[in-house]
């Protein structure tokens, strides 16, 4: 242990003492008003389905809970504990070359941090989310679900890793900025991808069929001057009672995409102004100021990683004797997120800033009451707590809470 560590542990306690109490006032407060449905939805929500909603995000706080432990259990092991300085010692006496031997230690651990995440995932899926209505996912689905997911990290991730390790050991000093380039690339590259490569995998995407909506839809993508690469209804209903809309693809290749649950649920108009808001998204640049300041963070951190690498404190600090770079990118991975706790609400402010910004435009080009009533059906049929506590939601929520967002729309009716 060096000074180094005992930083390390002040963060890990202060980042999850700050988490845990959060989420104990989350719980506290849905609690509280889980009685009394807000006056703003007294017309529009059931009792019965205010209540649902505080019990479902009580539940799913717990889980949370208890997964934030395992997982500082297990960060505690692999670091302090040894974990990965064990993984990276047996794989050294295979004979395989420093990449490729990188390669197979992380993707060893990566292999053992799923197992440990599996049984939250599968208690959240038949548990939790069959309680209350959502599942809809079979154990031969969650199963081959798994197993995709593992191929495509295999098929995908691994090469991905294979060319990142390379670039560490042959590039020199400016390795960060060269990986950094890499990333980047991938990512765009994957977002003009994943519409007609990756999805279609999990899902089925049935154009929209001709009709009224359609046309409205295409009038209003005309008028917002948006161009898509098709319109479609997602089956997100063999795995959850969930609903959703999205934009997805980039340039030539872009979907909208409406969840099977939000089609059956929503009427024409409230698609229109569910498509509208998602629309404003785009029309305000919000994916390009996203994806610019993901840039940048990511170039910042692979900046500090490439001064770290080359400082043997912090592999020692962290439990590991023997540096190299497949473990500095290991432990980073790792630890990073302890440290960057504290940016999760500034992250937060300005997602929730453009969400408004998203309803200012829908409610210009459709109609600011038809979002209203569209969104009111996706709180009660997501079981999305009206009462969320006003702390919890400034750290962690992307969208604004259902009172303050609809307060912000009426005067737009």
């Amino acid at each position: 242990m060096n000074t180094f560590t005992y930083i390390f542990l002040i963060a890990l306690v202060l980042s999850y003492s700050v988490q845990f109490w959060l989420s104990r006032r989350q719980s506290a407060y849905v609690l509280k008003h889980r009685a009394q449905v807000p006056e703003a939805f007294t017309e529009s929500i059931t009792l019965e389905a205010h209540q649902k909603a505080a019990d479902y995000t009580i539940e799913k706080g717990k889980l949370g809970d208890i997964d934030s432990v395992v997982g500082i259990v297990f960060l505690l092991w692999l670091t302090l504990g040894g974990g990965i300085g064990m993984v990276f010692e047996f794989w050294a006496d295979s004979g395989l070359s420093s990449i490729m031997m990188g390669i197979a230690s992380m993707g060893s651990i990566f292999a053992i941090m799923s197992l440990f995440e599996l049984p939250t995932t599968i208690y959240q899926t038949f548990v939790i989310e069959e309680k209350y209505g959502f599942n809809n996912s079979t154990v031969k689905q969650f199963i081959i679900d798994q197993l995709m997911q593992i191929a495509l990290v295999a098929i995908i991730g691994l090469p991905l890793l294979a060319l990142i390790l390379w670039v560490m050991e042959a590039i020199g000093s400016s390795w960060w900025f060269w990986t950094w380039a890499i990333l980047i690339s991938f990512s765009l590259l994957m977002s003009w991808l994943y519409p007609t490569l990756i999805a279609p995998l999990f899902n089925k995407f049935t154009p929209l069929e001709d009709g009224t909506l359609k046309d409205r839809i295409n009038q209003l993508l005309d008028r917002c001057g948006f161009s898509s690469n098709g319109i479609f209804i997602m089956d997100g209903s063999k795995r959850s009672g969930h609903g959703n809309a999205y934009f997805t693809g980039m340039g030539n290749n872009k979907r909208i995409v409406f969840f099977d649950t939000l089609a059956e649920s929503l009427d024409d108009d409230e698609m229109e102004a569910v498509l509208a808001h998602e629309l404003g998204h785009f029309k305000r640049k919000h994916v390009i100021k996203m994806l610019v300041a993901s840039s940048i963070m990511s170039l910042i951190s692979l900046a500090i990683l490439g001064w770290l690498i080359n400082q043997q404190w912090f592999f020692t600090g962290l439990g590991v004797d023997v540096p190299s770079n497949a473990a500095a990118l290991m432990l980073f991975m790792l630890v990073s997120p302890v440290f960057t706790t504290f940016m999760t609400p500034i992250s937060a402010y300005f997602q929730r800033k453009f969400e408004f910004e998203a309803d200012d435009f829908a409610a210009e080009h459709a109609q600011a009451s038809k979002l209203i009533s569209g969104l009111v059906k996706l709180y009660k049929e997501n079981a999305s707590t009206l009462t969320p506590d006003p702390l919890f939601s400034a750290f962690h929520y992307s969208h604004p809470p259902a009172a303050i967002r609809i307060a912000h729309l009426e005067p737009k009716l």
